[in-house]
C-alpha cells in the first residue's frame, strides 16, 4: 500500500494540539501544521483557527474512534 499523509482535523491550535497528544498516546504519529503562524512569520495575514493535523493513511482505522470521541468531547 502506498503510504501518504491525510488531513484528519482542522481547528484552533489548542484544540488540534490536544488531539495530537491523544493520538500520540495511542502510538499514532502525526504532523501538525499551523497555517496562521506560517503566514504571520512570512509577513502575511492568514485565517484564524487554521491549524491542521495529518496522519498516515494506514493509521486511519486505528485513529477513527479517537478522533470521533474527541469531536464529541469538544462539541459538548
Amino acid at each position: 500500500m502506498n503510504e501518504k499523509h491525510v488531513k484528519v482535523f482542522t481547528g484552533s491550535p489548542v484544540i488540534v494540539r490536544r488531539l495530537e497528544f491523544l493520538l500520540d498516546e495511542s502510538g499514532i504519529g502525526s504532523i501538525y501544521k499551523n497555517q496562521d503562524e506560517s503566514a504571520r512569520l512570512a509577513g502575511f495575514g492568514g485565517p484564524m483557527n487554521s491549524a491542521e493535523l495529518f496522519i498516515l493513511n494506514i493509521d486511519l482505522e486505528k485513529a477513527a474512534p479517537i478522533i470521533a470521541d474527541y469531536k464529541k468531547e469538544i462539541d459538548t
